[in-house]
């Protein structure tokens, strides 16, 4: 148990980061502090964007259970699975568009199709 331990994120919001840059989205801020700690927030569109682990969050593809303490493990991320759709509804009752996008998502290859959602909400936000 002692071995699973959190990134706290780091590494998976540099990939975003780099495409952001490379796809032109623009805007965004990181580690805003605004409750529920989303991990970019685009004030200007009242956009959160979360990049949610695979084993933090429960990803039915790519979540592993650990071989000890199992009962904990599940528990836990149950909880955290909870506390997303908690901060989900939130942000939307609070006016505020929401992304998640999954840890695997920034692997290669990547699927771009969250980064594509907001450019689009971006886009749209700006023709109004």
């Amino acid at each position: 148990m002692s071995r699973v331990q959190s990134g706290k994120n780091r590494s998976t919001e540099l990939k975003a980061i780099k495409i952001f840059k490379e796809i032109g989205i623009n805007g965004w801020r990181r580690n805003y502090p605004v409750k529920w700690k989303p991990d970019f927030v685009f004030l200007k569109y009242k956009i959160a964007v979360f990049i949610d682990g695979c084993f933090w969050h429960g990803c039915k593809q790519h979540c592993r259970m650990p071989n000890s303490n199992i009962s904990y493990w599940k528990e836990k991320i149950e909880k955290n699975k909870s506390r997303d759709i908690k901060v989900n509804q939130t942000f939307i009752n609070r006016g505020w568009r929401l992304i998640r996008i999954w840890e695997h998502d920034l692997k290669r290859p990547i699927n771009l199709e969250q980064f594509d959602k907001i450019q689009q909400l971006i886009s749209h936000q700006n023709k109004s």
